[in-house]
């Protein structure tokens, strides 16, 4: 799979254009050390557990195994306006926010199955809020400015820094380190992985 397919899945799935999407200029992001994003180890966590409930692991690696929560931390310091950063903190807030007034509970301590109704019932807002905005537009760049619902650049930055990672290429989707030569009937069997490459 190339990177311009997997940013058209992102996009079908959050149903909004990858906001940040000048990601695509780094080759190489630092996964480990978060210093200098302007957010905290608890953060980094948050992200992560926030991750974990949009890609769990199950027979393959989840979000946690990539640790999406520090690529998460750099995409927005480096790749993110002010602006996006702050409706991104916004939204941070939010989901914390629910949690504690739907549970009395901070997220992290939800139960799996509490995390996904909550995070289940933002998303299908986010899609309410998406499709709202979209149609408002009269053209696709009318209003740059405009940005999808916080539980949209959640799932973007989940899926984008997931499948980006090593774990996400290698273990969830078929990975080739040297592609060869093009071949445009690859056999293909019910179940197999996509291509990360």
């Amino acid at each position: 799979m190339k990177r311009r397919d997997l940013l058209k899945m992102i996009v079908a799935a959050t149903g909004t254009a990858l906001v940040g999407s000048n990601v695509l200029a780094y080759t190489v992001l630092p996964m480990e050390d978060n210093q200098g994003s302007g957010y905290s180890i608890d953060d980094v966590a948050f992200f992560n557990e926030v991750g974990e409930s949009i890609i769990p692991r199950t027979d393959t690696p989840g979000a946690k195994d990539a640790n999406v929560g520090s690529m998460i931390a750099i995409l927005l310091a480096d790749c993110y306006s002010p602006d996006q950063r702050k409706f991104f903190n916004e939204g941070m807030l939010a989901i914390k926010s629910n949690a504690k007034s739907r549970y009395s509970k901070e997220f992290v301590l939800l139960t799996p199955e509490q995390r996904l109704a909550l995070l289940s019932s933002l998303d299908e807002e986010a899609n309410r809020h998406n499709k709202k905005m979209f149609s408002i537009k009269t053209e696709i760049n009318a209003n740059e400015s405009a940005l999808p619902h916080y539980f949209s650049m959640f799932k973007q930055l989940v899926l984008f820094s997931f499948f980006s990672s090593e774990v996400g290429a290698t273990k969830v989707l078929r990975y080739e380190a040297v592609p060869g030569f093009y071949d445009g009937e690859i056999p293909y069997k019910k179940g197999d992985k996509a291509w990360a490459t």
